[in-house]
């Protein structure tokens, strides 16, 4: 008996063909997709380095400061970190600074006080420590004391340590002299008692010891130098200022700037090789 040859399934000429063309259609797919994803996620990336760069104001050496040193690498030395005595000594007498309120009862407040006056207009004399004249250096009212009920004597002293150690930059953001400025400006001092508030909500100064990196950085400065936290006013004051400029920001826009200025300078606090006041990109600002 003849055996019958058992019927092999392989596939035709003309069905391996149409299997090629499938595969080489679905391969030509999957390229021309992944172009388009790279294409699509290199103008994403192109946009949002676009969008960082827009932020970074000032000098060229401040932006390239920022983009060629890494941030964000100690977060464990957060856990780590621990007060010596040296370092908890600077730390408390600053909280003290924080905890004096202005008193304008006090001789040594009212003659810091003037002090100011005489720095920002040394030629016109003062009329009173409650005058219609304080408003031209932007406090709120002819009585400069009920402004510091948010921040207390430590603001004042900020101001004075600015006039005083800087006194070009002082004058150049008292009188607004850089750059095209807003029809409605923000008011200097009390921008001032603002950023004094803000260093210390965001250097998380009212605990015992701070609890993100931006603090820590901060406090190991402080050892370094006494007047950091005076210096660290003065930087983020004029940072403030430079993004007001890129923003192009008006009055009702100032909370605004201040938040853009409080990430800028959280991240130059998290730079990997800031070990003094001075190693902060931004502090070129203050020698514009």
């Amino acid at each position: 008996m003849r055996l019958r040859k058992s019927r092999q399934c392989f596939p035709s000429c003309s069905s391996r063909h149409k299997v090629d063309e499938d595969e080489v259609y679905w391969k030509r797919k999957k390229s021309s997709e992944e172009l388009e994803w790279s294409h699509n996620s290199s103008h994403v990336i192109l946009q949002l380095t676009q969008c960082f760069a827009n932020a970074m104001v000032g000098p060229r050496s401040w932006i390239a400061g920022l983009f060629t040193r890494s941030p964000y690498k100690r977060h464990d030395k957060v856990l780590d970190f621990c007060l010596t005595p040296h370092l908890e000594q600077r730390l408390q007498k600053l909280q003290e600074r924080m905890r004096t309120p202005f008193d304008e009862t006090r001789p040594d407040h009212q003659e810091a006080l003037r002090s100011l006056w005489i720095a920002a207009f040394p030629d016109i004399p003062l009329k009173g420590l409650i005058s219609e004249q304080w408003k031209d250096m932007g406090w709120q009212g002819a009585n400069p004391s009920t402004d510091f009920r948010g921040c207390g004597f430590i603001s004042l002293e900020n101001l004075l340590f600015f006039s005083r150690t800087y006194p070009a930059s002082f004058r150049r953001l008292l009188f607004k002299q850089g750059g095209q400025r807003a029809t409605w400006e923000y008011p200097f001092a009390v921008a001032g008692i603002n950023v004094s508030f803000m260093l210390i909500q965001m250097l998380d100064l009212q605990s015992e010891k701070p609890r993100r990196l931006p603090g820590v950085t901060f406090v190991k400065l402080l050892g370094e130098d006494e007047s950091a936290f005076d210096v660290l006013f003065c930087i983020a004051f004029e940072m403030m200022d430079a993004q007001w400029l890129a923003m192009r920001a008006s009055y009702m826009e100032f909370n605004e700037v201040l938040q853009v200025t409080r990430t800028q300078l959280e991240r130059e606090l998290s730079l990997e090789d800031v070990h003094r006041i001075k190693d902060l990109p931004a502090y070129n600002l203050l020698y514009q």
